[in-house]
């Protein structure tokens, strides 16, 4: 008897949703759950662990890659590629190992096209007002930054009904059980 593939699910959202708290959350439920590791051209900050945190690479490294057609999406972000690597999902899910990615809407798509059977579940924020309050209350961006962040915002929330699932974070907590809920009526197909 073969050993069952393990399960791709993708989780996207526009940033200040708190798609990365509720993936933590997700991870210490789901212990069992991968979660993926993307390649990125970034320096290391001093904290990050390369091949815990991303896999650091060059940026000749990550365009030969690309022609080589070793991700499974990619995308450059601020000067910096970034992407998923084709090699580190097959390899759990042939295990037998579900995987869990944290990526961008464009790249959630992509990985939909190549894993068909994949589970994408976008986290809205109730109101684009709540999610322009939130990132304003973390004071990481000067305006013009806040201005494309909204931007990009609005261009990702418009790709919501292309994913399996939406999530709505008006509460954090009630949100999270949801996703809960998704990832294992998911596990147990």
């Amino acid at each position: 008897m073969s050993k069952r593939k393990g399960k791709l699910f993708v989780v996207s959202a526009p940033s200040g949703t708190g798609k990365t708290t509720i993936i933590k959350n997700v991870l210490k439920k789901f212990p069992e759950l991968i979660f993926s590791i993307s390649a990125t051209t970034r320096q290391k900050r001093y904290y990050e662990i390369d091949g815990k945190d991303y896999f650091f690479i060059s940026e000749e490294e990550f365009l030969d890659k690309i022609k080589k057609d070793e991700f499974v999406e990619w995308e450059k972000f601020y000067d910096y590629y970034y992407g998923t690597l084709k090699s580190f999902i097959e390899k759990n899910l042939e295990e037998g190992k579900s995987v869990i990615l944290e990526v961008d809407v464009k790249g959630a798509l992509n990985i939909k096209k190549y894993y068909p059977e994949s589970v994408l579940i976008f986290i809205t924020p109730p109101s684009i007002d709540e999610l322009k309050n939130r990132l304003l209350k973390r004071k990481t961006e000067n305006e013009t930054d806040f201005a494309k962040r909204i931007a990009r915002s609005k261009m990702e929330l418009s790709f919501k009904d292309k994913f399996d699932y939406n999530v709505i974070n008006k509460n954090l907590s009630e949100a999270n059980e949801q996703v809960f809920k998704i990832i294992e009526n998911e596990l147990e197909r």
